[in-house]
């Protein structure tokens, strides 16, 4: 199954590098961002999201992430520093560390598309932070 898939990433090298994996995947990139106007603009049409924390605008990263997984994006952030969303996004799946070998980028990529053909029973690749879903509300 093909999804298109949205990078929110400012380090141009990155972003062309995480467009080719994508693509090799046999996803189409709907567009690259580097600041949450940009993303926000091109998410139409998105099922997937790979996000940066810390963008050339700030780190309006989980922003972002929140913002389209309101919207059913299936969000993974990539991110140098883990930490700076230790509680989890809202919505969003998790977060792998910057930087990423090729070979956890692909199995990134490949695991989130799965959850969003909605195969669930799936184990999260090792690079990869799950968030957890939100529990219920206590009364």
């Amino acid at each position: 199954m093909s999804f298109n898939v949205l990078i929110v990433e400012d380090q141009p090298l990155i972003a062309l590098n995480l467009q080719d994996t994508v693509e090799e995947l046999g996803h189409h990139t709907v567009g690259i961002a580097s600041n949450m106007y940009q993303a926000l603009l091109l998410s139409t049409g998105a099922d997937i999201a790979l996000v940066d924390v810390n963008l050339e605008d700030g780190p309006t990263g989980p922003i972002i992430g929140r913002t389209l997984a309101d919207t059913d994006v299936s969000v993974l952030f990539m991110t140098s520093d883990p930490g700076a969303i230790r509680g989890g996004v809202p919505g969003a799946l998790g977060v792998i560390q910057k930087p990423v070998r090729d070979l956890e980028l692909v199995e990134a990529i490949q695991y989130v598309a799965d959850r969003r053909a909605g195969n669930t029973n799936i184990p999260p690749p090792k690079c990869f932070i799950e968030f957890s879903p939100p529990g219920p509300s206590a009364s």
